[in-house]
């Protein structure tokens, strides 16, 4: 299968996901280490969740014994990663014909992000130092030799990484010669040998995305002017000269998913836009002649913006088309992937179903099963003798007949949006019994939504007698261009209605206890926390900021090197700190300057090493409440990025949590 992967998300959603990553502690501690709660303090809170539960938070959010398994692209090798005493996830190879199992990647102290197939006899992994999102390459041989780090420059990004199939280089963008800036470089994996493809010069309009055949060759760009334009340049394959294709408004969409290989036109390519229309969708398209041939698929109430598509072996056909809707959708367009869907269907019902890897011959695939109740299962499907077999349950300790169902809601806003989302419920819930709520707004915010499936963070509070609401408030993605846009310069203001009124939603259904109603979130979801319990300081009965915003004037101040030229849009999606109206406006929903109007308990959650929301968002809501005399706990974790990667950072972080949650709102 192909290796597309795309590190960095840019332009739409530059600011959006709260990635996982984690950070190695320096000499000097990162912010103020005086704010900091004793170990003792954070014990005590722990020690509040009491009672006699069946799943314990290790049940939830210790990582699986095994997971990410692969198939090698000759079929002859299993990969998976696998879980040591001490935590750390090492990546092995299994020889399918003798058994044989080698350890072929070490884990040490910084975290293995992802890894995949480079070539039959090759592997890859991508690693940063410990969350400071220096993402950097490394091959090495599946016996864990040949070991290289592909791109070994200080202080880079890598933004993607494609294989070129069947050769030994992989192409990627990185930040090497400007910081703020990503270029393309062809790589031999094996040699570690590195030619840059092309120059991106102008750092006020940069290229901030390549377009690039299965064979490595660059047939176009996007430039980004002046931070607000896209333009859409594509080679002529005559001429060789990159002509303006579109000139568009960096909110709209039209961006080229691949080439169609199954066509004779090399100038035909899948491509998802909007332009025309306020749901995103595919359509083939004609990049030479500019114009569209025909539409792939649309959905009237989803953007629909991904697909897949065969390798050389079936002529490179459209396989399936898949959107996030309610729930998960995939659409089976080719043959194949019709019979394999029909046998998953028949075997799985409506629980979600996905092939995840697969050998170069489709002889067999890898097949992960889950839903809102089953965290997942892998299993192998052999194609020609159409068997399942089960390979792996990620977490059998958890039993679905005891996992909570996770329900799609719908309701009107107050000036008349239709809002979706979910609320996972426990089963008290629905036994007519009021229960105490956690609303969980997602982060982002722009472009992001929550999706319905397995989510061990509602299953944890669900375990513990806690409805969890998540809301898709105005400004997140997936529901057409203009419900993202009405968000825009709404933040802290109209976005916080959509959240409120969801839980108005949830307490006129009888579901919840109006008076125990919580809230909490990552990175956008911390600075809802935080503007909830200022903005509606009765609503809530207390809150959990994990590395939120809580002041936009510093925020904008910190951000990488990388985000610099997106400062533009974030002026267009947040507040633009030069216009003196919406600066005002701006000081109005930074939590710091509207600490008076917090008056329910607080806990902060941070990394020390956060290049997202730096560590001084945290720090300044913590001293600022604590010189009121206002006590909030306050946890750090000095090797840790936006959000924990370590195992034992987020257990830690979970069960202080729910200690939290038992002293506020089991009263």
């Amino acid at each position: 299968m192909n290796l597309n992967h795309k590190i960095l998300t840019t332009a739409h959603i530059v600011i959006s996901t709260i990635m996982i990553h984690a950070q190695s502690s320096s000499a000097k501690l990162p912010g103020d280490p005086t704010l900091v709660s004793s170990k003792a303090t954070l014990e005590k809170l722990i020690s509040y969740d009491k009672g006699n539960f069946k799943y314990k938070v290790e049940d939830y959010f210790a990582r699986p014994k095994a997971s990410q398994f692969k198939i090698s692209p000759d079929g002859q090798y299993l990969s998976y990663k696998e879980k040591d005493k001490d935590m750390k996830n090492h990546v092995y190879v299994k020889d399918l014909k003798s058994g044989k199992i080698t350890k072929a990647l070490v884990e040490k102290e910084d975290l293995i992000r992802s890894y995949g197939w480079l070539n039959k006899s090759r592997l890859f992994y991508t690693q940063d130092k410990g969350g400071n999102e220096n993402i950097h390459l490394y091959a090495a041989d599946i016996d864990g030799k040949n070991l290289k780090d592909l791109t070994p420059f200080e202080g880079i990004t890598l933004g993607t990484i494609r294989l070129i199939k069947d050769t030994d280089y992989v192409v990627v963008t990185m930040n090497k010669n400007n910081k703020q800036i990503f270029e393309p470089y062809k790589i031999n994996f094996k040699t570690g040998e590195m030619t840059q493809l092309y120059e991106n010069k102008d750092a006020k309009s940069p290229i901030d995305d390549y377009i690039f055949d299965k064979d490595g060759n660059l047939r176009g760009y996007t430039v980004l002017e002046n931070g607000l334009t896209t333009k859409t340049y594509y080679k002529d394959l005559q001429t060789g000269k990159f002509n303006l294709l579109k000139s568009t408004d960096w909110k709209d969409t039209f961006s080229v998913i691949g080439f169609n290989y199954n066509s004779k036109n090399k100038d035909e390519a899948y491509v998802v836009t909007n332009l025309d229309s306020d749901k995103a969708r595919i359509v083939l398209y004609d990049l030479k002649k500019n114009a569209i041939i025909k539409e792939v698929y649309s959905n009237p109430t989803f953007d629909v913006s991904s697909i897949s598509t065969a390798e050389k072996n079936r002529n490179y056909e459209l396989d399936y088309i898949n959107y996030n809707g309610i729930k998960d959708e995939v659409i089976p367009v080719s043959n194949f992937y019709k019979e394999v869907y029909a046998k998953l269907k028949s075997e799985f019902g409506d629980k979600q179903y996905y092939v995840v890897s697969s050998d170069d011959n489709e002889n067999k695939l890898l097949v992960v099963v889950s839903s809102d109740k089953l965290y997942g299962k892998y299993y192998e499907y052999d194609t020609k003798s159409k068997s399942l077999k089960l390979l792996f349950d990620l977490m059998p300790q958890l039993k679905e007949e005891d996992m909570a169902e996770m329900r799609p809601i719908e309701f009107k806003s107050h000036d008349g949006l239709t809002i979706h989302g979910y609320i996972t419920l426990p089963k008290a819930a629905l036994q007519d019994q009021k229960v105490p709520l956690i609303v969980n707004p997602h982060g982002g915010p722009q472009g992001i939504r929550d999706n319905w499936g397995f989510n061990p963070e509602t299953q944890l509070f669900a375990s513990r007698g806690y409805a969890t609401l998540q809301v898709n408030f105005r400004i997140s993605g997936g529901y057409g261009k203009e419900f993202q846009t009405s968000g825009y310069k709404q933040i802290g203001r109209k976005a916080m209605d959509d959240v409120e009124d969801g839980v108005k939603y949830a307490i006129q259904q009888g579901w919840v206890d109006k008076d125990k109603v919580a809230i909490y979130g990552g990175s956008h979801g911390g600075y809802a926390t935080l503007m909830g319990l200022i903005k509606t300081p009765d609503l809530y009965s207390c809150g959990v900021d994990y590395v939120g915003v809580s002041n936009i004037f510093t925020f904008f101040d910190s951000f990488p090197e990388y985000w610099k030229p997106y400062k533009e849009m974030v002026k267009q999606i947040w507040y633009d700190l030069d216009n003196p109206e919406e600066a005002k406006i701006a000081k109005e929903v930074s939590p710091v300057f509207q600490i008076d109007k917090i008056k329910k308990p607080l806990f902060v959650v941070q990394g020390a090493n956060d290049p997202r929301v730096n560590i001084n968002e945290s720090d300044q809501i913590v001293k600022g409440l604590r010189s009121k005399g206002f006590e909030v706990p306050y946890m750090v974790k000095y090797d840790e990025g936006h959000g924990f990667g370590k195992e034992q950072n987020r257990l830690d972080f979970y069960k202080s949590m729910l200690g939290f949650f038992a002293e506020n709102l089991k009263k």
